[in-house]
């Protein structure tokens, strides 16, 4: 089915005073439309307790921007975006929502989840997932919708958001400096554009000219990110597709990919600097978030009378979003969407999983999907934004105040706002200064309104547990993954902001690393114990683990000059410096210290896994390959107990034995009943999930 309806967006906010940035611009002219289509409606599979069956509807949301608004007044570019004849700057945002056929029986909350990278990651599966089960028979109604305006459509899933490309007064192509970091994982002639780990699949901008010859263009190698830059002459390489049989160097030109006599080889990391043109309105994915939920919370009808397909069952709305669509979330907190049009509330809680930087979305030719990964994007954007929450943080490292939480207390439209850290954010992904002052010598007190929680020895994401671990000597040090997982921490902590939420019960306290009680660390400060002698299956074959060596790789955080046209505390304006200069100065990384015994944390959510361990879940891994002195991206390792006491003595490991831990398999069992027992109480996990992990527990076969 097809159905569309015009709506206005209400705009009485703009009226107001004094409520975050922009408080200068001019009233809006106009009152924004937005335009709903449901382009398909099909059941969800299942039926879920009291609430029943689920539909889901797809579909596409056209809106409006009205770039007079002070509400928008931040969006970079806006004012050179082009305009509708109503003098407004258009959107077009796909979307996918899960609702209860019988909108009389849903909880009254709906639940947004941002896409990462267009990619809809977290729509329940209780198929795969039973947990998962809980968001539907709680009654939510699930709301996906585009955030980030370069996502292409290269597959129907994908879910992408049009956004307006700034112009110049005279329609002519806006032009600027443009830095990607490409790595290529095996030797090619050719790259492609954007370039990145995970930027790599969007669509990338176009140089103003493919003659690499003018000046601003430059491509060069290094092996590690900190050794000095190698220039490639501009006559060895071109924008162009190439291969080394019918189409060699120089190839066929194209602004997409880079064509490189001799080909590209994957033991250096390339950084090629272009002009570039056409710089998309980014930020309008911030509006258009902003706009849509607040069109599905607020609206009733249009203007002929189409009533929205939930209309007047929503009082409540929270925000998730998980890594880089998590940064995302934090932006738009931090740059003040969370204040709606009408001056209200767009969400009411907010949870940032695993996300400890913001999200690169409001500058000219902005790249909100990077991130960092092996020897790349360490110096991109997404850093220079604050990591602290409050409003009056002080960052003494770049001298400046002002938290995420800014704007939002100005105008009071801060959300109850949970926070989600896994191992990796503190190893890999600089996620310490959020809980420490700058220079990492003092704990953060955190906003009354917030809540971080420290998922203990657990790795960016997976399903955790045994079967999950995998052995590949060439590219890690240690068996990859983690058995420590944070899946079911995730489902307790969202149950408990909706509480917040709704009834205003109080969750669990933050539960992180501290200077304070010795449990938050300088990375030469962490102390494993000796782990040694051990195996694990590679292709069926039992394969020796090397004794654990502790490395101290971390990736250092530093205070980094974009030019005088980028704004670093909004993570916005004009990049006129690239790649960006070093200013000598740095943020301090501490990570959480680990118990000498077993080398597992010892702060934090600790899970059944570490409450109950079978091995040391390890937060990073070291790259195999000795060129880089890297740890593998977003992954940790694992490395078992010695079953019994008589194979660690003889090992030397110094960690306890399972043996010595647990006496038997009913010991074992017993223990995990205890843990999971515990983290209920104290509402970490859901009791629903407490029959499957003594299963798995029963069924491990730990001992005799």
């Amino acid at each position: 089915m097809t159905r569309s309806m015009t709506l206005s967006l209400a705009t009485l906010a703009a009226l107001l005073a004094g409520c975050g940035g922009g408080d200068d611009a001019p009233a809006p002219s106009a009152t924004p439309q937005a335009t709903l289509t449901i382009t398909a409606t099909e059941d969800f599979p299942g039926s879920y307790g009291d609430v029943g069956g689920y539909e889901k509807l797809t579909g596409t949301l056209a809106g409006e921007v009205d770039p007079k608004d002070r509400h928008n007044a931040i969006i970079q570019d806006l004012a050179l975006a082009p305009v509708n004849a109503r003098g407004m700057v258009e959107y077009t945002t796909e979307f996918v929502m899960l609702k209860p056929k019988d909108m009389s029986k849903a909880n009254g909350v709906l639940r947004y989840d941002a896409p990462n990278r267009g990619n809809i990651l977290t729509m329940p599966n209780p198929t795969a997932t039973p947990g998962d089960a809980v968001y539907l028979e709680r009654g939510y109604t699930l709301l996906y919708a585009a955030w980030q305006g370069d996502v292409p459509k290269s597959n129907p899933a994908r879910l992408t958001l049009a956004v307006p490309v700034a112009k110049n007064s005279d329609g002519s192509s806006i032009t600027g400096p443009y830095r990607a970091e490409l790595i290529i994982s095996a030797a090619t002639p050719v790259a492609s554009l954007p370039g990145g780990v995970f930027n790599g699949t969007m669509i990338p901008y176009a140089p103003a000219s493919l003659d690499n010859t003018l000046p601003g263009y430059s491509l060069t190698r290094r092996v590690k990110e900190t050794d000095p830059r190698i220039l490639v002459p501009a006559a060895d390489w071109k924008f162009a597709d190439c291969n080394t049989t019918s189409n060699p160097f120089p190839g066929t030109p194209d602004g997409t990919k880079v064509c490189l006599k001799g080909g590209f080889d994957p033991s250096y990391l390339y950084e090629v600097v272009y002009v570039a043109k056409d710089p998309k309105v980014m930020g309008v994915g911030l509006a258009a978030l902003r706009d849509t939920v607040t069109f599905f919370r607020q609206a009733s009808a249009d203007a002929v009378g189409a009533t929205n397909p939930v209309a007047g069952r929503i009082r409540y709305a929270i925000g998730q979003g998980t890594s880089q669509s998590g940064n995302a979330m934090k932006t738009f907190l931090h740059l003040g969407f969370n204040e709606a049009l009408d001056g209200s509330k767009v969400f009411d809680g907010l949870f940032a999983h695993v996300a400890a930087r913001q999200t690169n979305i409001n500058t000219r030719f902005a790249v909100p999907g990077g991130g960092g990964a092996i020897r790349t994007d360490h110096t991109a954007f997404g850093q220079t934004a604050p990591r602290g929450l409050a409003a009056d943080y002080r960052d003494d490292v770049a001298g400046r105040t002002g938290g995420v939480m800014a704007r939002c207390s100005a105008s009071n439209t801060c959300p109850k706002f949970f926070l989600g850290l896994s191992g990796t954010e503190f190893w890999q992904l600089q996620g310490s200064p959020v809980l420490t002052d700058a220079y990492g010598l003092t704990d953060l007190a955190q906003p009354d309104n917030a809540r971080i929680y420290y998922y203990a020895s657990t790795q960016h994401g997976g399903p955790g547990g045994t079967a999950s671990i995998s052995y590949v000597p060439s590219v890690g040090a240690y068996p990859l993954g983690t058995v420590a997982q944070h899946v079911d921490t995730f489902r307790a902590l969202f149950v408990a902001l909706e509480q917040w939420v709704v009834d205003g019960t109080a969750p669990p306290d933050s539960q992180v690393p501290k200077l304070a009680d010795g449990t938050l660390v300088r990375p030469s400060q962490v102390v494993f114990p000796t782990m040694k002698g051990l195996t694990w299956p590679v292709a069926g074959t039992p394969t020796a683990i090397p004794e654990f060596q502790y490395l101290a790789r971390y990736n250092s955080f530093s205070l980094l000059d974009f030019g005088p046209q980028y704004v670093p505390q909004d993570e916005s304006g004009i990049a006129t410096q690239l790649p960006p200069y070093y200013t000598g100065r740095d943020y301090a990384i501490l990570v959480p210290q680990v118990s000498p015994s077993t080398g597992l944390a010892l702060s934090g959510i600790r899970s059944v896994a570490v409450r109950a361990p079978l091995g040391t879940s390890i937060e990073f891994n070291p790259l195999a390959n000795p060129l880089f002195s890297e740890n593998v991206s977003l992954a940790g390792a694992y490395i078992p107990f010695h079953q019994t006491e008589a194979a660690r003595s003889a090992a030397g490991d110094t960690r306890p034995s399972l043996e010595s831990l647990y006496g038997s398999q009913a010991g074992y069992v017993a223990a995990v009943t205890a843990a999971a027992d515990e983290l209920v109480a104290q509402r970490f996990l859901l009791r629903r999930d407490v029959d499957r992990l003594i299963n798995e527990a029963a069924a491990a076969a730990v001992l005799p």
